[in-house]
């Protein structure tokens, strides 16, 4: 451990000089009206439009820097979600305006700070959420936002670690009151969430766990629920032979007609939480047929049924708390609880495949496929394999893990799990 801790210290202290001695060349150009930090580029994955793989590549942008209260963090790893790839589509509500920098969590080493940051400081190895823009070799984000890593979380877990693990615990304890005894139905069980809702509940004695995932990925994951179902089997039926009365927390990351099928499976006090709504994401391209059936197959919801059944439905958007509601200090709070549990080696981030930014096509393509298991990761510092880097590469600038929806292939390959 201090022989690693020593080989990080000596890598940022090589960047930093790196950066600096970059800086001083810049600087000492006399006769420029430009200052070093205005002339600094830096690479990022683009959005050009909504709409398919096409509209993403990797570009040269003006490399941010800190405004007051922010960090800015040199990126070693992205997480890549599948509310990314809804983005991408432009199938969320509100959608920003493109051109833009997709991605939601990072991971890195603090290069600068903003004026009024305290608690950190330059060289600290750090996670961060950030609201848009993580896809990038640097970002600035507030300093609510950053959380310090442990020192034997490597930065590609760091990257698979917040959006996964704080939605699962959220949602499990803060929502639906996980105790001692009760029963959880996941779906997605072999994603970035749904392995981090299973390995939350491992730290509650006598949580049984019901999980949904395509059959390919059930002997990689067998260990880590109670009861494992294939997504195209009739898992309503199969969970109430095992229990008749259904489960008291049912975690929807599909809608359309899962939402009907949560609900008839809730005991007497029982929780329905939807946390996505994967169903709507079809083709490449935004579908207004998928939508449309999506919508028209959830269950309107009759409260007085509601009332009468003793069941609780529920949403939970993470973003949204963080970046609209105003919830960091609930979320610093959790990262904590979080960072304990690991560094107690009850939780760790499963990591799927690294990938380079070159290559995120790819990587979009396999979330879209529902073929990883665990985390993907955009790995910046990562060389691409030649044949993708080709078609996702630009040299100046330019304008809850799921499951299949075409049948299980039991052939699928993926790429081994990075340890």
């Amino acid at each position: 451990m201090a022989k690693e801790g020593a080989e990080k210290a000596d890598e940022t202290e090589q960047m930093i000089e790196k950066e600096g001695g970059k800086e001083a060349a810049e600087g000492s150009g006399g006769g420029s009206s430009l200052r070093a930090g205005d002339t600094k580029e830096m690479r990022a994955v683009l959005l050009s439009g909504f709409g398919g793989l096409n509209k993403l590549r990797v570009s040269k942008k003006v490399m941010p820097e800190p405004q007051e209260g922010e960090l800015k963090i040199r990126v070693k790893a992205c997480g890549l979600n599948f509310i990314d790839l809804m983005v991408r589509q432009g199938n969320i509500d509100n959608p920003p305006k493109t051109p833009l920098v997709p991605g939601f969590e990072c991971s890195g080493i603090i290069e600068a700070l903003g004026d009024s940051v305290a608690g950190f400081e330059i060289g600290d190895r750090v996670m961060a959420f950030v609201n848009y823009n993580a896809w990038a070799e640097v970002v600035c984000t507030p300093v609510e936002f950053v959380y310090k890593i442990p020192d034997d979380m490597s930065f590609s877990e760091a990257a698979a670690f917040p959006m996964n693990f704080v939605t699962a615990y959220m949602m499990l304890f803060e929502v639906a009151n996980l105790r001692e005894g009760m029963s959880v139905l996941v779906h997605s069980a072999g994603g970035g969430v749904g392995q981090a809702v299973a390995q939350l509940c491992s730290t509650i004695p006598g949580v049984t766990v019901f999980g949904t995932a395509s059959s390919f990925k059930h002997e990689a994951i067998k260990d880590s629920v109670t009861h494992l179902f294939d997504r195209n089997a009739d898992y309503v039926q199969e969970v109430k032979r095992i229990s008749a009365e259904g489960v008291d927390i049912v975690l929807d990351c599909l809608c359309g007609e899962n939402t009907g099928k949560g609900l008839s499976l809730l005991k007497p006090l029982g929780t329905y939480i939807l946390y996505g709504s994967s169903n709507m994401v079809t083709g490449e391209t935004k579908s207004f047929f998928s939508f449309a059936k999506s919508w028209w197959q959830v269950e309107k919801v009759n409260p007085i049924k509601l009332y009468e059944e003793n069941k609780v439905i529920a949403g939970f958007s993470l973003l949204n708390l963080l970046f609209k509601q105003g919830r960091s200090g609930l979320i610093k709070g959790i990262m904590d609880k979080l960072i304990t549990l690991y560094n107690e080696k009850k939780i760790k981030p499963l990591v799927d495949s690294l990938w380079a930014l070159e290559e995120v096509k790819e990587a979009m393509q396999r979330i879209h496929d529902r073929g990883n298991i665990g985390k993907l990761i955009l790995d910046v510092e990562k060389a691409p394999t030649p044949l993708m880097a080709n078609d996702s590469t630009e040299t100046s600038e330019a304008g809850e893990e799921e499951e299949d929806h075409e049948g299980d292939n039991e052939n699928k390959e993926r790429m081994p799990f990075i340890q």
